[in-house]
């Protein structure tokens, strides 16, 4: 059984990394919706909540850089931001819905996202003020980029994240026993 769930673990983190390749090329036909929408977030949260915070780090390092390579986006300039931020999401879905135990899954869920999201985006634009865009990287910046231009993307991810997740718990596609026990 343990053999079984690491599988499936490994298989639905590639999936997710494949997600944040496909996701981003599909939005980028529009102006300005990768920013907007953050479509990459989007897999690696799910990954880092049905996986494990493990899962959920390989998948926010390796989806954007492997995005990069294969299409150029996200553009090398803000891509180690960017594995940061992602990184961080995954890390910290994971480990909140372990440490996270209302007896709902929906409260855990969001509890975890929400979370993860604020950190994520602290700790990115920490890593861009003070290591990637060193003196070139203000406040203003960091809560429009991270905040106000990407609020779309934010809500479009508290909406359907937390949906997919219970469709695949109920489905039971997910081996992740935090989200069993949960539900």
């Amino acid at each position: 059984m343990k053999q079984q769930n690491l599988v499936k673990n490994m298989v639905t983190t590639a999936m997710c990394i494949a997600l944040c390749v496909v996701l981003p090329m599909a939005f980028h036909m529009i102006p300005n919706a990768g920013s907007v929408i953050s479509p990459m977030h989007i897999p690696v949260l799910i990954c880092g909540l049905v996986c494990g915070w493990q899962y959920g780090l390989v998948c926010g390092l390796v989806g954007p850089l492997l995005s990069s390579i294969l299409t150029g986006m996200p553009p090398m300039a803000i891509l180690p931001a960017m594995m940061v931020e992602l990184a961080v999401y995954g890390i910290c879905t994971g480990l909140m819905i372990k440490l996270v135990n209302t007896g709902k899954l929906y409260a855990d869920l969001y509890i975890s996202l929400v979370v993860a999201m604020l950190a994520g985006r602290v700790i990115g634009g920490l890593s861009r003020a003070l290591i990637f865009a060193r003196g070139e990287y203000s406040i203003k910046v960091w809560a429009t980029s991270y905040f106000v231009t990407s609020l779309p993307g934010i809500i479009i991810q508290l909406i359907f994240i937390p949906a997919i997740v219970f469709a695949l718990y109920k489905a039971g596609l997910v081996t992740n026993s935090t989200v069993k026990k949960a539900a």
